[in-house]
């Protein structure tokens, strides 16, 4: 049974962009109708620029499935462009500060900075979407759930609800255009995002995943390759603008003395059959995982989003032709994209959760997966 992987392929304004994925059992069901609200959202949230209202994103599946199954083969999914003009877009010479343009000039050896923004760009996170929503499905036979929201836009920070269930923090997360399940914080979020918008400037914020329902295990201490964290922090610190990821307390762990930060350990009968297997915890300061591993407690992941680097009001740069000082080019760009950037973590930390979740459970058949699971979860049952 080969990993789990992903690989993506596509230009900001190219044909189209595709994903291959690879490692997953066949017999699960694929739901598209998942894979294509998944796609929907990111298009959304408060900020974003005109290009959304131009394409409708949907997947086509070329290969791996048939009659709604995967078949063990890899699996390529399309995310046709509607706005497609690769050839015909005008060259840049000017590089934005912030973004890829400079350093992927000088890596490629042009003075053309489109060749670099049409990979660099954060269009390529659909396809990246598109194929953690495809995890999902497999995450889904088993329990798992993954909620991703916005809990910071600038200055304004939202208030999370402590023991919220999957369902209540999605409910009150999509019953706004910010993402956040904290009402309270919408209209301020908003005017934040509106208030830069005026000004010809962007703006940042944080988002936080949440899985729900992973047991104990899965990653590994045993090599630092596959420590579960690890792998996460990758993940959410390779999406296009992010500086900075925290798993539970992050940063904040530092500056506490230790029995302020680890969450003592209980056992709990009446919890025995539940994915944690009744061991209990009143704090998850550790944000479910310890040495490389889930230990039962919901995954907490944060990430940190700097402003966009496009900003219409442009910044000091250097004509990349001539050597002389300019003003940076713009590109049609979103003035926040951290509700959208909210969407992206969550699908790449199922990805990463699914990945893990079929290095332990592996099985080229659903049915040999779930048997693996069922195997271990009753060896675990009855240990002591």
């Amino acid at each position: 049974m080969p990993e789990l992987t992903y690989r993506t392929a596509g230009e900001s304004h190219g044909r189209a962009l595709c994903v291959l994925v690879e490692g997953l059992p066949a017999g699960l069901a694929v739901d598209l109708d998942l894979i294509n609200a998944e796609l929907r959202r990111r298009q959304g949230g408060y900020g974003r620029s005109g290009r959304q209202k131009i394409e409708k994103d949907a997947v086509t599946v070329l290969s791996g499935v048939r009659r709604g199954q995967t078949i063990g083969s890899p699996v390529a999914l399309e995310i046709a462009n509607r706005d497609f003009r690769i050839d015909e877009a005008p060259e840049i010479n000017r590089p934005r500060p912030g973004h890829a343009d400079l350093a992927g000039s000088i890596k490629w050896l042009t003075t053309d900075c489109r060749e670099t923004l049409e990979r660099a760009s954060a269009r390529e996170t659909a396809a990246r979407v598109a194929a953690g929503a495809l995890a999902k499905c497999l995450l889904a036979e088993f329990g798992v759930a993954c909620v991703g929201f916005v809990v910071e836009v600038g200055d304004v920070q939202a208030s999370v609800p402590p023991e919220a269930s999957p369902e209540q923090l999605s409910r009150a997360r999509d019953a706004n255009e910010v993402y956040t399940p904290d009402a309270a914080a919408v209209e301020r979020m908003v005017a934040a995002i509106h208030g830069a918008k005026v000004s010809k400037d962007t703006v940042g914020g944080v988002v936080e995943v949440q899985v729900f329902g992973v047991p104990p295990g899965l990653g590994t201490c045993a090599a630092w390759q596959d420590k579960l964290d690890g792998r996460l922090m990758q993940a959410v610190g390779s999406i296009q603008a992010f500086k900075g990821v925290e798993i539970g307390l992050g940063f904040a762990a530092a500056r506490r003395p230790g029995s302020q930060v680890h969450d003592a350990i209980y056992y709990d009968a009446a919890q025995r059959g539940t994915p944690s297997f009744g061991f209990a915890r009143k704090t998850n300061n550790a944000g479910g995982l310890e040495g490389g591993m889930s230990n039962g407690q919901t995954i907490v992941v944060r990430g940190a989003m700097k402003p966009i680097a496009t900003l219409l009001q442009g910044m000091d740069s250097v004509n990349l032709k001539t050597l002389a000082p300019e003003r940076s080019a713009y590109e049609r760009s979103d003035v926040c994209a951290v509700p959208a950037a909210s969407v992206v973590a969550e699908n790449v930390v199922a990805f990463e959760i699914a990945r893990a979740w079929l290095a332990k459970f592996a099985g080229d058949t659903l049915r040999e997966v779930r048997a693996a699971y069922e195997f271990h979860a009753e060896a675990v049952r009855r240990l002591g």
